[in-house]
């Protein structure tokens, strides 16, 4: 193993603190660290890390190397990052962040279009409803449905309006009556999509009037595609995006109901973290994304 690699090595045993985390990281066994570590502190004759049962420690000499050589490892890096950029070769990894219906309807055709192009990156889909940290968590990128960013430090990217729909089965109508006015209802059973601060209040609007319900049920759920199947079940009213309830709506499993009013806008967005300059890998399933959304949802994201 080259000096280089062993360097990488190193670093990543006294980050994780452990030779069989830095092995899960570099993808490779216990023993090879182990013996790239022994075979680096033979070379420099001297011993840098303490081994316990426990866990692993940068000795005095360990952490004056690696305070020398972690910028080093990363400035090379960071020129070997940037030499494929400008040769437009896009390699390595990306961690991305996407909610889960959205993920499971959409991403599986999203990433095997792109390993046809782009074999040599590698992705990681973390899929989930809750607004994860993109900083905090260490995401290349998210993939988010959401109204305007609050989070000022982040950067964000519009792909297209996502429509939305209050959508109830013919069965719960039947027994519950159709909603005429807003008001109407706040004397049926709502499905909420509840996170762990607030109920969903829905905003609608018709000719410049405005109204907010409370949406009170006996059910809340913080996914799409579980608040679909509980409306579908004759459960309640929902209000949810039609790249959801499309097929529903289509075959007569769900109806829409109070289709005058309309709920504030909502958009298919791309956050990313503060980057200076938006690494290409990112750049690259960015614009691929989008494509692929424009041309596989058509005029859909314009009703």
């Amino acid at each position: 193993m080259g000096e280089l690699e062993s360097i990488r090595t190193f670093l990543a045993v006294a980050e994780q603190r452990s030779f069989s985390g830095a092995a899960r990281l570099l993808g490779t066994t216990p023993a090879s660290v182990t013996r790239t570590i022994a075979a680096l502190e033979d070379r420099l004759g001297v011993q840098l890390l303490l081994r316990t049962t426990r866990q692993v420690s940068l000795t005095s000499a360990g952490a004056v190397y690696a305070a020398r050589v972690a910028p080093l490892a990363e400035g090379l890096a960071r020129a070997t990052e940037e030499t494929r950029d400008m040769q437009k070769v896009t390699t390595g990894s990306l961690k991305v962040s996407a909610p889960m219906s959205l993920g499971v309807k959409v991403l599986p055709a999203v990433l095997s279009q792109f390993a046809l192009i782009h074999p040599k990156t590698r992705v990681a889909i973390d899929l989930s409803d809750r607004f994860v940290d993109i900083v905090e968590e260490d995401y290349d990128l998210a993939i988010r449905i959401s109204g305007p960013p609050s989070d000022k430090s982040t950067i964000w990217r519009k792909i297209c309006p996502v429509p939305r729909a209050l959508v109830a089965s013919p069965q719960f109508l039947a027994a519950y009556g159709t909603p005429e006015l807003p008001e109407d209802l706040t004397k049926t059973e709502c499905l909420s999509y509840q996170d762990q601060t607030r109920t969903e209040v829905w905003e609608l609007s018709k000719a410049g009037a405005t109204r907010s319900i409370e949406a009170k049920g006996r059910f809340s759920v913080n996914n799409g595609d579980f608040l679909a199947a509980l409306a579908m079940a004759g459960e309640g009213i929902a209000l949810l995006p039609l790249f959801i309830v499309e097929h529903a709506l289509k075959d007569g499993r769900l109806v829409q109901v109070l289709d005058q009013w309309s709920p504030p806008e909502i958009w298919l967005t791309l956050y990313y973290p503060p980057y200076e300059h938006l690494p290409l890998r990112v750049a690259t399933f960015s614009d691929f994304f989008e494509s692929y959304i424009r041309e596989s949802w058509g005029g859909r994201a314009a009703r």
